[in-house]
């Protein structure tokens, strides 16, 4: 069998370390005669699985005991809703910053809720860079900061943590987390879908201060209630049992390549080398900020917006997929995440290489 080299922004490659293992142990786990997928969700072996993934989650992340971390469903969107619902407690007011459309998205969820202020967005530069927090302008009654990290779409990334003071700063971490080492203890609250780093589509982990629980607005679903499912070690409902299971055999294979340090190094170097490629080439370009410029998601033009669908059929007849831009912006995209290795990042360059050549 032929494996394909993978960009898509998600669902994502997955190690192939951990796809054998999971096939290896797809209808019989640890000699238990059935299936992970099988198993209750109150069970020993099942909640041995969920016990284990947190614990190297935390060890990975350098997680304390002053953090639940949820494992739930729904994908990050749905913590869009749930962010305000659990964290504004009296307060009517949010900051948002809007540095691309997970943003916009994002404040538009919480418009439902409370008054949203629009602290900084990079909107009239086309989401092209991140707003220097000198120019923020954050309202005293917002009971949370919320920034998108990293923009999958545009491939705009902060290159630093807002300073916010003891505001809790809330992180949509979905297309960044462990891609390198953080200081969880900075965040009041990271939240990531699972299918860019670490496992399937529709699985949601949530890292939140156990300080900020117990305050959410009365409306809130129970599956969205982080008090509630914190309590019930993110079993209030039957959760996702497979997608844990699989995140955490991601988690181990994290450990084995010697951890976020060591994956932070190897993700700076497949990201330096396809954007020194690109610059160099006088056929290609980026049109992010060099500052802002994401480790996760390269985007990067033609000149002649003719040959982007040729590049796109080609690279995939040579064997590289999910190249083409996201609708809303057109152009190209590659998508490195942790699985998609500096091979993988060659073969790319290569290609590139080549249809320039043919075509410049």
């Amino acid at each position: 069998m032929t494996r394909v080299f993978n960009f898509c922004a998600g669902p994502a490659a997955l190690p192939e370390a951990v796809l054998a293992r999971a096939r290896d142990e797809l209808l019989d786990w640890h000699g238990r005669g059935l299936s992970v997928m099988e198993m209750s969700h109150r069970g020993k072996d099942m909640v041995g699985i969920a016990e284990k993934a947190e614990a190297d989650l935390r060890e990975l992340l350098g997680v304390s005991d002053d953090y639940a971390v949820l494992f739930l469903q729904g994908g990050a969107t749905a913590q869009f809703a749930a962010v305000p619902l659990n964290l504004l407690g009296t307060a009517g007011k949010a900051d948002y910053v809007n540095t691309g459309q997970w943003s916009v998205k994002a404040i538009a969820e919480a418009q439902k809720y409370c008054e949203v202020n629009v602290a900084a967005s990079s909107e009239a530069t086309r989401f092209t860079g991140v707003p220097a927090q000198s120019v923020w302008q954050r309202s005293p009654a917002a009971a949370y900061l919320h920034y998108t990290p990293n923009e999958t779409i545009g491939g705009v990334e902060y290159g630093w943590v807002p300073e916010v003071g003891a505001t809790p700063l809330v992180a949509d971490m979905s297309s960044t987390i462990l891609s390198r080492p953080i200081d969880v203890n900075r965040f009041g609250v990271i939240y990531a879908g699972a299918q860019k780093n670490i496992g399937p589509a529709g699985l949601v982990l949530v890292i939140v201060r156990r300080e900020l629980l117990g305050r959410p607005d009365p409306r809130t679903p129970a599956v969205l209630d982080w008090t509630l499912q914190a309590k019930n070690a993110s079993m209030y409902n039957t959760p996702p049992t497979y997608s844990i299971y699989l995140a955490g055999l991601v988690f181990q294979w994290l450990k084995d390549q010697g951890g976020l340090a060591a994956m932070g190094e190897v993700n700076r170097r497949k990201a330096e080398a396809l954007y020194g490629y690109i610059d160099a080439s006088g056929f290609y370009a980026n049109p992010v900020e060099k500052a802002s410029r994401s480790w996760m998601n390269v985007p990067f033009t033609v000149a002649d917006a003719a040959l982007e669908k040729p590049f796109v059929a080609e690279a995939e007849k040579a064997g590289l997929l999910y190249l083409e831009g996201h609708r809303s912006v057109g152009g190209m995209r590659a998508s490195i995440y942790n699985a998609v290795g500096m091979d993988a990042v060659n073969a790319l360059i290569d290609f590139m290489k080549d249809f320039a050549a043919r075509k410049g």
